[in-house]
C-alpha cells in the first residue's frame, strides 16, 4: 500500500433495524452501486492502459491520436481509440477538439494524472491498486469454491500480476518514507546507522530491504520469502541498485531456520505479511530467536481501528476489500490457518505476540495514514 488513501469518504448507511425504505433511500443506494460499477470499469481501463504501455506512452510523448498510439505500442488502432474516448469521458485524460473526425482528436496526459498513472518513484503512484484489484478479479471463481469449502486461493495462484503490482503498490514508501518513519524509533535508527545485521522477514519482492539498505550504507541485511519468483526479483533489484553486496535474499520458510541462526540480528522486521501468514504464531516465534535477547523485533501492518465498527473509515473498507479477494484466502490457503485476514487488529497480533512467547506490544509513534508499526517486547 501506499502512504495516500485515494478512497472517497464511507457514506452512511441504515441501522441495522431499518425503517421501510422509502423512494429517497432506494434512489440513494442505487445510485451508489452504479457509482461503484462507474468505479470498476474504471479499475479494469486502468489496468489495461497500464499493461498495455498505453499510460506510459501518453506520458512520454504528450498529445497523441488513437494511430499514433497503437503504432508505439504494437497495439490495435480501433482498440487504441475506444480506450482513449472512455479515459476522456470519464475525465483521465484530456482531448484537443472533441469535434474532430475520431482518428485525429489529440489526447492528452496532465502532469498529475501522469504522477499517479506512471511515476513509479511517486508517494502518489496508486495504479498498482487498481492493477491488483483487477488481476485479483480473475480468480473470483476459485475463491467462491473456497468460501464454500473453507480452502483458500494462495498468493502464487494471482501469478506476475499479483506480485508485481504488490510490490509496485510498496516501492515509492519503501524507498523514499521507510527509512526516515524508522528514525522516530531509537534504538532501531541506532542499530541501522551502526550497520546492523537484519532480517527482513516475507520481503518479498525486496523493496524494503532494498531501501533500507541505500539509506544506511552500513547495514547487512538478509531478506527472506516462501516465493521462489519474488526472491528472483529482489536480487534483480538489489543488483540493479548496487546493495547485492550487503542485501541477500532467500527463498526459504524462516519457520525452518535453524539454531545457527540464534541471536544472529539486530533488527528483525515484518512488513505488511504477518496478516497474510497461516501460521503467525511461529513465524513470530521464529523472530524471536534470530533476534535473541539483544535484538530488535518490529511489525508493520495495516493502521486498521482497534475495534470492528460499522460503517468504517476508508482505510479500514479498503483492507477489507483486499482481505475478500487476496489475504485471508492466502491465509487459508495452507491448514491448519489461523485465518487472519488483512484486518488484523492490535490485539489479534497481541495475542499471536504473547502466544509466540514475547510479553506483548508496543505501538510505535510512527505517523502513518495507511500502516502501523509495533514494537514485540520480550
Amino acid at each position: 500500500m501506499t502512504t495516500t488513501s485515494p478512497i472517497s469518504p464511507t457514506p452512511a448507511v441504515s441501522s441495522p433495524t431499518p425503517a421501510q425504505p422509502t423512494e429517497a433511500s432506494v434512489d440513494a443506494f442505487v445510485d451508489r452501486l452504479f457509482g461503484a460499477v462507474l468505479g470498476a470499469q474504471e479499475v479494469q481501463a486502468a489496468y489495461l492502459g497500464d499493461r498495455l504501455g498505453w499510460y506510459q506512452a501518453l506520458a512520454d510523448h504528450g498529445p497523441t491520436t488513437s494511430t499514433e498510439l497503437a503504432e508505439r505500442t504494437g497495439t490495435a488502432e480501433r482498440y487504441a481509440r475506444e480506450w482513449l474516448e472512455h479515459q476522456a469521458a470519464i475525465g483521465w485524460l484530456g482531448v484537443d477538439d472533441v469535434d474532430a473526425a475520431a482518428g485525429e482528436r489529440r489526447f492528452v496526459l496532465a502532469p498529475e494524472q501522469a504522477e499517479v498513472l506512471v511515476d513509479t518513484d511517486s508517494l502518489a503512484h496508486v495504479l498498482p491498486l487498481a492493477r491488483i484489484v483487477a488481476s485479483l478479479g480473475r480468480k473470483l471463481d476459485d475463491l467462491a469454491e473456497a468460501y464454500r469449502t473453507g480452502s483458500g486461493v494462495g498468493w502464487a495462484e494471482h501469478g506476475d500480476d499479483g506480485r508485481e503490482s504488490q510490490a509496485l503498490a510498496n516501492r515509492p514508501f519503501f524507498l523514499r518514507q521507510l527509512a526516515d518513519d524508522l528514525t522516530a524509533v531509537a534504538e532501531v535508527d541506532d542499530a541501522l546507522r551502526g550497520g546492523a545485521q537484519v532480517a527482513d522477514i516475507g520481503c518479498g519482492a525486496g523493496w524494503s530491504a532494498i531501501g533500507l539498505a541505500l539509506a544506511h550504507p552500513t547495514v547487512t541485511i538478509d531478506g527472506f520469502d516462501v516465493d521462489g519468483p519474488s526472491i528472483d526479483m529482489a536480487r534483480a533489484a538489489a543488483a540493479e541498485y548496487g546493495v547485492a553486496d550487503r542485501v541477500h535474499f532467500h527463498a526459504v520458510d524462516v519457520a525452518s531456520l535453524d539454531d545457527d541462526h540464534h541471536g544472529a540480528y539486530d533488527v528483525v522486521f515484518a512488513f505488511e505479511c504477518v496478516h497474510d501468514m497461516s501460521d503467525p504464531v511461529s513465524v513470530l516465534a521464529t523472530m524471536r530467536r534470530l533476534a535473541g535477547d539483544a535484538g530488535t523485533v518490529v511489525v508493520m501492518d495495516e493502521r486498521v481501528g482497534d475495534r470492528f465498527t460499522a460503517p468504517a473509515e476508508p482505510v479500514e473498507r479498503l483492507m477489507y476489500g483486499y482481505s475478500l479477494t487476496c489475504c485471508l484466502p492466502d491465509g487459508m490457503a495452507h491448514p491448519p490457518a489461523a485465518g487472519t485476514g488483512t484486518v488484523m487488529r492490535p490485539s489479534t497480533l497481541a495475542g499471536y505476540a504473547r502466544e509466540a512467547g514475547f510479553a506483548g506490544i508496543e505501538v510505535l509513534p510512527i505517523e502513518n495514514d495507511v500502516f502501523r508499526f509495533y514494537r514485540l517486547q520480550n
